[in-house]
């Protein structure tokens, strides 16, 4: 099958500036660019004039810890972004490699019984969801807590030498089955207290393969120009391609977040540090992560004691952030999807409790497992954030099915559009904005064949004017035409080469 795409103003990724183009398909790849008005293709676009770009690469993606891509394997809402690719495994978290078979790491985020795991390896994964449908192209990182439950369970410790070692040879294996790189959630529960010594002694294996390390900052405000300059160090020390992961621009911490991307400027000639953003003023997090960092420390089982003391719970909620109930929104409760779409001032109104104590109460309710929207981010300083050098876009969400008790986040829905349509009101430039969502990731990610409109590359292809989305081409399949899911489902599973 060929397919001729024409009269389009062509932005092949790399930062060129547009050019008016004609872009002929054969089967999954990009087989000639030029002008071709007499050439009879078996199905001809008209792009009258919009850009068409490269299929958009989103570096953090969720839907394997929401286990979306099972459940909604057509990952509709980032199809109709103009999403061709996603990468899970981020902060720490992976769906494998698996030594147990358990899925216990991301039972924060998911009903871990609703799968049959029937794989341990990465390769084994990737094979298993090979023989799956999927609507975008998916690729993996390995994640930290994931590997390092399985090898001492829920206690809260540091690795041995000898713990180290075998850690190491997992992680090797997995990039050697096509793990794009390691990540690490630092500011977890899980991961707090997780020594520098412990991240050093594990990313030589990744350096070796030239694969990316992917990290979760361990701390987002009053320490984030330490943990900036940590990661900065490792990745300057070991050579090592690193993504600051959602690096955002926390209310009330301007000041250290600006020095904190001048921190990243300036190394850029002795490091190879990115990060990820998205163009929204709201977090969604996991409820547990604005417990203090003292409560978190000794895991569940520590917290629910420490709830249930008087005296502590009170200094819980003396160090707890001043919410205004009404800005946050519970996304997702386990049990309970009564709840979502409901605001944090409600739930506590109907239970005749104090904001924060109402907080306390939603955490033991939803045994700690509830997520929220929560307004904490400068949308000045994501403006300013997106058009650093470095940045990268992504949603940082998942691809929801619409029967899903969760509240869709704007990012699940809009994350590509909104960027566009900013970057066309004159954030930057056209094209440097597309490079973000294509080039770049595909570049750090050591992507083969995509991010880039080039003879033979693969055919992941977006059409777009005024940050709407027209049609989308996976692999050569046209799965949006006309801003309408058309229910093929073109994906590939990617391995790092």
């Amino acid at each position: 099958m060929t397919t001729l795409i024409k009269n389009v103003q062509l932005i092949d990724g790399t930062g060129r500036a547009p050019v008016k183009a004609d872009v002929l398909l054969k089967g999954d790849k990009i087989f000639a660019i030029g002008s071709f008005p007499y050439y009879q293709a078996s199905h001809v676009i008209d792009g009258l004039g919009a850009y068409l770009a490269p299929g958009f690469i989103d570096i953090n993606n969720d839907s394997d810890r929401y286990l979306t891509i099972f459940s909604n394997p057509s990952q509709k809402d980032l199809l109709l972004q103009g999403v061709t690719t996603i990468i899970g495994g981020q902060c720490g978290t992976s769906l494998a490699p698996l030594i147990y078979g358990s899925l216990k790491a991301i039972k924060n985020w998911s009903d871990i019984n609703s799968i049959n795991v029937n794989w341990g390896t990465v390769k084994e994964f990737l094979d298993s969801l090979s023989k799956r449908a999927l609507g975008v192209n998916f690729g993996t990182l390995v994640g930290h807590l994931t590997i390092k439950r399985d090898l001492i369970g829920e206690d809260f410790r540091d690795l041995t030498k000898n713990e180290i070692n075998v850690f190491k040879g997992i992680l090797e294996r997995a990039l050697q089955e096509g793990a794009f790189g390691f990540s690490t959630g630092l500011g977890y529960e899980k991961g707090l207290e997780t020594p520098y010594e412990e991240i050093r002694a594990l990313l030589p294996v990744v350096s070796k393969y030239k694969a990316l390390y992917a990290t979760h900052l361990r701390d987002e405000k009053k320490g984030l120009l330490s943990s900036v300059n940590e990661t900065i160090n490792l990745a300057k020390d070991l050579k090592i391609k690193t993504l600051i992961s959602h690096f955002r621009p926390l209310i009330g911490y301007k000041k250290d977040y600006e020095q904190a991307l001048k921190l990243i400027s300036e190394s850029s000639n002795v490091a190879e540090v990115y990060f990820d953003i998205y163009p929204f003023s709201t977090s969604t997090v996991a409820i547990s992560t604005f417990l203090p960092g003292w409560v978190l420390r000794g895991g569940g089982r520590n917290i629910k004691e420490n709830f249930k003391n008087p005296a502590i719970r009170e200094k819980i909620i003396k160090e707890l952030p001043r919410f205004k109930g009404e800005e946050v929104l519970i996304a997702h409760a386990p049990r309970h999807s009564y709840l979502v779409g409901k605001s944090l001032k409600e739930f506590s109104d109907n239970r005749k409790l104090e904001v924060r104590e109402g907080f306390l109460a939603l955490m033991e309710l939803t045994d700690f497992q509830a997520v929220i929207f929560y307004k904490n981010i400068s949308i000045l300083g994501v403006k300013e954030a997106m058009k650093h050098s470095q940045a990268i876009i992504s949603s940082n969400s998942a691809a929801f099915p619409d029967n899903f008790k969760v509240l869709k986040p704007d990012r699940a829905l809009k994350t590509f559009p909104k960027f566009l349509e900013m970057a066309e009101k004159g954030l930057l430039p056209i094209e440097e904005a597309v490079k973000k969502i294509t080039y770049l990731p595909a570049k750090i990610l050591g992507l083969k064949n995509r991010g880039v409109i080039k003879d033979g590359n693969f055919a992941d292809l977006t059409i777009f004017k005024d940050g709407k989305i027209n049609t989308v081409i996976v692999n050569g399949k046209i799965a949006v035409q006309n801003g309408e899911f058309q229910n093929v489902l073109g994906g590939k599973i990617l391995r790092r080469e």
